[in-house]
């Protein structure tokens, strides 16, 4: 899916998971490539596994609006367990698309979850196991939103997650890419 105004996404995960960092590393990503992009969290005196929110807004030209994004264009889900607990498509644009990490196949997820909208998933846990070691999806999931939405050019990543993982960054790309690959949409 192409966007080309501007593109809303809503992160949902668990604290811990990296919601924000997935968000951070997007933006990052989106400003290297010449366009304009903000990230930002929405989490009170949450814990450790509380359900968390990240937003991240990319345009071409300057972004006005600073609010809580209410009707993303984009809804990424990092923890499946989620989907038994809240409506992760509440406000979702009626062209937009929902991004889960599942075992589930896509027309499974979709079906019990998110009919009305084209649903992208992937198994990033099994891949960030494998490829960084640590059941923590968030760069992964990059590469699922990457396959769905198009929002920024794969080689963008590559320096943001330098810069945020040092000598652990080949391992969080590897991860990335991974998802870009094996992520299926319905």
């Amino acid at each position: 899916m192409k966007f080309t105004t501007m593109i809303e996404i809503r992160i949902h995960g668990r604290g811990g998971q990296g919601a924000v960092t997935s968000a951070e590393m997007l933006a990052l990503a989106a400003i290297g490539t010449g366009k304009y992009a903000q990230a930002f969290p929405s989490f009170g005196p949450e814990r450790r596994g509380a359900p968390v929110q990240a937003f991240v807004r990319v345009s071409d030209k300057p972004i006005r609006v600073r609010g809580e994004i209410k009707e993303p264009d984009v809804v990424v889900v990092l923890d499946p367990g989620l989907l038994n607990i809240l409506d992760v498509t509440s406000g979702l644009r009626e062209k937009g698309i929902v991004v889960v990490n599942t075992k589930a196949s896509a027309e499974e997820t979709k079906k019990r979850f998110m009919d009305n909208w084209p649903t992208a998933v992937v198994d990033a846990s099994a891949i960030a196991i494998e490829t960084i070691r640590v059941n923590i999806v968030n760069t992964t999931m990059l590469g699922a939103i990457l396959k769905a939405c198009d929002v920024v050019p794969m080689e963008s990543l590559e320096e943001p997650l330098k810069h945020r993982f040092g000598g652990r960054a080949d391992s969080n790309f590897e991860a990335c890419k991974k998802a870009y690959e094996t992520t299926v949409i319905a």
